[in-house]
């Protein structure tokens, strides 16, 4: 304890230390990063804004199955719910409305069931009587959950062109003047 008292009563000594410090957080963090060529999108991916959305590929209720980074070009909207989950059953109709509104000028919704706390025939029968039409991804393992670091029902992901997400909402429903905005931002940006 002496010893250290000692060195920083001395600027020269206290400066060198001070010093080494630096070099070796610097060093410690340029070589602990992910480097971004570590991603399959060449960037690093987070369910937060401002980072790249995190890329899956789930089987469709529809059939098939979609790739979110297959999207890109396109304004995505990702929509994690469940047929029991009163919120989402109150904003689903706003966000049909929006897709039928936008769906032509490059909008794209994944309204991705969370079937693992849910089941497809109950999200079959919520679909059939909201009438919805745009894209029901299943997430049955509960894999994209837990990329997306699902905390409530519903969580909405407004990703732009370039696949970054640019806005989170936890929780809802939504109104329809908000998910207008939030889309009309995006959908005004040059691709």
């Amino acid at each position: 304890m002496e010893h250290l008292l000692e060195m920083m009563g001395d600027r020269k000594r206290w400066a060198i230390l001070m010093g080494a410090v630096f070099i070796i957080g610097a060093a410690w963090i340029w070589l602990s990063a992910v480097p971004a060529s570590a991603t399959p999108s060449g960037e690093i991916s987070s369910p937060l804004e401002g980072f790249a959305a995190p890329d899956f590929t789930l089987e469709l209720m529809q059939g098939g199955e979609v790739t979110l980074s297959d999207l890109r070009g396109r304004v995505v909207i990702v929509n994690l719910w469940a047929s029991w989950c009163p919120p989402c059953r109150a904003e689903m109709p706003a966000l049909q409305r929006l897709y039928e509104d936008n769906h032509e000028r490059g909008l794209e919704i994944l309204a991705v069931n969370s079937t693992f706390q849910d089941s497809a025939g109950a999200a079959q029968d919520f679909v059939d009587e909201l009438g919805l039409t745009f894209l029901v991804p299943l997430d049955r393992s509960g894999d994209v959950s837990r990329l997306y670091q699902l905390r409530a029902l519903p969580s909405t992901f407004f990703i732009d062109r370039h696949g970054v997400i640019r806005q989170v909402v936890l929780g809802g429903p939504m109104s329809e003047a908000t998910l207008q905005v939030a889309v009309e931002s995006l959908m005004d940006e040059m691709p």
